[in-house]
C-alpha cells in the first residue's frame, strides 16, 4: 500500500500477527501518542544550505531590508516572476449561482481554449504591481517586454532586479541584453530551489486567489482582457508592501544549523 489509514493499519497488524484484535480507534490513539500522521504528507523541496546559498540569499534579503531607504535615495527594488500556462477554461454548462442555503455549483466538464503566460512586476517599497501577457514563456518574449518593465523607472539611479533561475532569466541573450541596454540594472538571482525568496511569487499567489480562482473565459483574448483589467484594480484595493520577516540574521542562523 502507498497510503495508510487507521483501518488499513489495524487490518495489516492483524494479518501480520502483531495484534490478534486491534480496532482502528486504538490505532488512532497509538499514532497520536507517537505523534505520527501516516494519512498526511506534503511536498518538500529545500535549497542546499551552503555558503553559496548564504551569499546569494544575503544579497536579496539586503534589498528587502533596505527597500524603503533605497527608494529615498533614488534606487528601486523590483521583483519579477511569471505565471506560465494559465489554462483558459470555459465550463460546458453555465455556472449555477449561489442561493440562500445552496452554494455555487460549477459544471465538472470544461472546454479548453489554450493558455496564457502572465508576467508580473512588484515594486517592493510600495507593493504596487504591473502585469503583461506574453505570447510565449521564453527569453525572446521576455526581452521584448523588459523595456516596458524597466522604463517605468527611467529616473531611478539604480534598479535592483530580483528574479529566480528560470531559463528565460538566466539565458545568455537576456544577460547580455540587460548589460548592453540597461547598465543601471543590478540583477540578483535567488538561490537554486529558493524561488520563494522572490516576493513576486507571493504577489502572484495573492493575485490568483482574487482574480483567477473559479474564473472561466471563452477565449484567450477574454482572459488577457481580464488580466489587463485586474492588476490595476489589485493596486487600488489590495497593494501594500509585503511584511517580510526572514532577515539576513535569521537566514545565517538557519544555514548555521543545517550546514554545521
Amino acid at each position: 500500500m502507498t497510503h495508510w489509514s487507521t483501518r488499513s493499519l489495524a487490518r495489516a497488524a492483524q494479518l501480520r500477527g502483531i495484534a490478534p484484535v486491534l480496532s482502528h480507534s486504538e490505532v488512532a490513539l497509538i499514532l497520536r501518542d507517537a505523534e505520527l500522521q501516516p494519512h498526511r504528507s506534503r511536498y518538500w523541496k529545500t535549497p542546499t544550505p551552503d555558503d553559496s546559498f548564504r551569499h546569494q540569499a544575503a544579497k536579496v534579503l539586503w534589498c528587502y531590508e533596505h527597500a524603503q531607504a533605497l527608494a529615498q535615495r533614488g534606487e528601486v527594488v523590483l521583483c519579477l516572476d511569471e505565471k506560465p500556462n494559465i489554462q483558459v477554461l470555459e465550463r460546458r454548462c453555465p455556472t449555477r449561482a449561489m442561493r440562500p442555503g445552496r452554494i455555487e455549483a460549477q459544471e465538472f466538464e470544461y472546454v479548453r481554449h489554450g493558455t496564457v503566460n502572465f508576467l508580473v512586476k512588484l515594486v517592493v517599497h510600495t507593493g504596487q504591481m504591473r502585469g503583461w501577457c506574453l505570447e510565449h514563456n521564453d527569453a525572446a518574449c521576455l526581452r521584448a517586454m523588459l523595456p516596458q518593465v524597466l522604463d517605468d523607472h527611467g529616473d531611478a539611479r539604480r534598479i535592483h532586479l530580483i528574479w529566480d533561475n528560470g531559463s528565460s532569466h538566466v539565458a545568455q541573450q537576456t544577460r547580455h541584453w540587460l548589460r548592453d541596454h540597461y547598465p543601471r540594472v543590478r540583477v540578483l538571482y535567488t538561490p537554486p530551489h529558493a524561488s520563494w525568496l522572490d516576493q513576486a511569487e507571493l504577489l502572484l499567489r495573492a493575485f490568483a486567489a482574487r482574480y483567477l480562482q473559479r474564473g472561466e473565459w471563452a477565449s484567450r483574448a477574454e482572459l488577457m482582457a481580464h488580466l489587463n483589467a485586474s492588476w490595476p484594480e489589485y493596486n487600488r484595493l489590495y497593494a501594500h508592501p509585503f511584511t517580510w520577516s526572514w532577515t539576513r540574521s535569521k537566514m545565517h542562523a538557519w544555514v548555521d544549523r543545517h550546514f554545521a
